[in-house]
């Protein structure tokens, strides 16, 4: 009988293995410190889940083939990184055009929940390298007995869930520092230009870096 989970010991190196990559600083939790430093906690929580729904729709495209048209297709894969490297410095730019405002416990005020988890869903999606990392990572604790396409799906699930948890552990973080950067003098431009620093930033550095971990 087709089993999705692995078991005893694989089981047990998967967990570990899993939560020292979520836990590992990378792109996607970098964008989501530098939501909720700027805009606070709901903002940073929002982008939490709008990054776990992206990583998950990687994972799954992992799973049904997508890796497998990567790999065969270099046009597929450089289309997909350079947009997703477009959109971060888009944002960038758009968050040095928004004059700063005050920010009291990040009510959303300028940047509403729908946006933000556009912002986060879309660049997480748009980060074919996720995908890659899925479809080299997941195979090591598949059943060779067992549906490769079950277990994908259901690793790829597992995943996401972990590293959501050690997300939401940043993204509080961040936010209850937030307070004290917004009180320093020249606070309420600091957190436009790190925002706008940091998008930019971490889009060339998508748009040049090879095809490595992504989380």
């Amino acid at each position: 009988m087709d089993t999705a989970i692995p078991h005893g010991s694989s089981l047990a190196a998967f967990f570990v293995a899993s939560l020292a990559l979520a836990v590992m600083p990378g792109p996607a939790v970098f964008y989501i410190v530098t939501r909720a430093l700027s805009q606070g906690r709901r903002a940073g929580l929002t982008s939490v889940g709008a990054v776990a729904l992206g990583n998950l729709g990687n994972s799954i495209g992992a799973s049904v083939g997508l890796a497998a048209l990567f790999s065969i297709s270099t046009l597929a894969f450089w289309v997909v990184k350079y947009a997703g490297a477009a959109y971060l410095i888009y944002l960038g730019a758009q968050a040095l055009r928004r004059p700063a405002q005050p920010v009291r416990e990040a009510p959303l005020e300028g940047a509403r929940p729908a946006r933000v988890f556009r912002d986060g869903f879309t660049v997480a999606l748009l980060n074919p390298k996720t995908t890659l990392f899925f479809s080299a990572f997941l195979p090591q604790f598949f059943d060779p007995g067992s549906s490769a396409l079950l277990q994908g799906l259901v690793l790829g699930a597992v995943f996401v869930l972990i590293a959501s948890c050690t997300d939401t552990g940043y993204a509080l973080a961040a936010s209850a520092v937030a307070p004290a950067m917004r009180r320093a003098r020249g606070g309420l431009n600091m957190g436009r230009y790190l925002t706008a620093s940091a998008l930019i930033g971490l889009g060339v550095f998508t748009a040049t870096s090879g095809a490595r971990h992504a989380k």
